[in-house]
């Protein structure tokens, strides 16, 4: 399996380049980088720098809400490689990107830049055949995955509110890699409008035009809870991610009514308010029915299938970037501390969800997010130190 750009140089032009077309396109859209109880930054406003270091990763929980754009990239390492001094590298390249130091960069200031790094099972089993994050997603309907697009040892996750400093510093993180990396498949995308969703927090509207998001680990409560891994003490403040590229039935979503639309998510369009009443911040009263006896939130609504309670498993924090290409879609990313959160939630899905129907999934992974780093802790260094 090799990399489709031998010369990540030459890969980076073509991909700044899209991104000043697509910034000409898009000039005067706002951000989504607003704080909780903060108007939107102005377009000439820079964005807050976000610290690299500290107990946990940036990218995840920190900014909130999350930065407009996003690229990924999952690579495998080369046998011979050992992850150690690679992830210690990869760490100190981020801090001094993120610090606005590298001159990699090109005279861009790096604003709320935020690099994400975490490893895949074969990686994670190789330090322990027991740790969270050593087992492979298990295969699911709907799914027309290539070998290339499933798996991998390494993900990189690049969020910034400036479309122009992600490939850049993709780039930037490729060539300091070299050989030793070879790339499986990358995605970029792009968070919708931000829509308030109480208590000082905000959410997106997706592809399909419903607020996206709502539900998930916020306090500090649910997040030491649901989110971040307790331990052992080889990945303690890291956290498991999922990966799922998916392709999007625009036109025959758009064809239903907005009542048939609503129906498939189990809420409003416009609010985001469950069926069930109440506010966008209210959860699902999943036993309300109607006078007849039709539960209000449809037995196969997307809220209801995928419902922590019903699921029987913790919450976990999703954050979905809409893609046009190589289709239009999504790549859905959930963080939790389970990856049973993840798989029994789609394993009840699967069963009778509306809104699969409209979705196939063309590239999926999953990856142990590595403890945060600093000077004293290089990145990776708990688990492969």
């Amino acid at each position: 399996m090799h990399r489709a750009d031998q010369h990540p140089s030459r890969r980076a032009l073509l991909d700044v380049t899209g991104v000043l077309v697509a910034a000409g396109l898009t000039a005067g859209c706002t951000s989504d980088s607003a704080g909780p109880g903060r108007a939107a930054p102005a377009a000439a406003d820079t964005p807050t720098r976000i610290p690299a270091t500290g107990r946990h990763q940036a990218g995840i929980t920190l900014p909130q809400p999350a930065q407009g754009n996003l690229l990924a990239v999952v690579a495998d390492l080369d046998e011979a490689v050992a992850p150690g001094p690679l992830l210690a590298e990869l760490g100190r390249a981020i801090s001094t990107l993120t610090a606005g130091t590298d001159p990699r960069l090109l005279g861009l200031p790096p604003g709320d830049l935020t690099v994400t790094v975490g490893v895949g099972p074969r990686l994670v089993r190789a330090a322990g055949a027991s740790l969270p994050g050593s087992a492979d997603l298990p295969r699911f309907s709907r799914e027309r995955i290539t070998p290339q697009a499933r798996g991998g040892d390494l993900l990189i996750q690049i969020c910034a509110s400036d479309a122009l400093l992600v490939p850049i510093v993709a780039a930037a993180l490729l060539d300091q890699t070299g050989d030793r990396v070879r790339e499986r498949w990358r995605q970029s995308g792009h968070r919708g409008t931000n829509v308030p969703i109480g208590e000082g927090r905000t959410a997106p509207r997706n592809l399909l035009g419903f607020i996206d998001g709502i539900v998930g680990p916020h306090t500090s409560a649910e997040q030491q809870r649901d989110l971040w891994l307790a331990g052992p003490p080889a990945v303690a403040g890291g956290t498991l991610a999922v990966l799922r590229r998916m392709e999007l039935d625009l036109p025959r979503f758009a064809a239903l009514s907005v009542a048939e639309q609503e129906a498939v998510f189990g809420r409003r369009r416009a609010s985001g308010a469950p069926l069930s009443g109440g506010t966008v911040s209210s959860g699902p009263e999943l036993g309300a029915k109607t006078p007849d006896g039709r539960y209000l939130v449809p037995v196969d609504a997307h809220v209801r299938r995928a419902h922590s309670a019903v699921v029987g498993t913790g919450l976990m924090l999703r954050r979905s970037y809409s893609i046009d290409e190589p289709a239009p879609g999504l790549l859905f990313i959930s963080f939790q501390n389970d990856l049973r959160t993840f798989t029994a939630t789609l394993t009840r899905m699967d069963t009778s969800d509306a809104l699969l129907p409209f979705t196939t999934t063309t590239a999926s992974g999953t990856f142990l997010i590595l403890p945060g780093f600093d000077r004293r802790r290089p990145l990776g260094s708990q688990l492969f130190g």
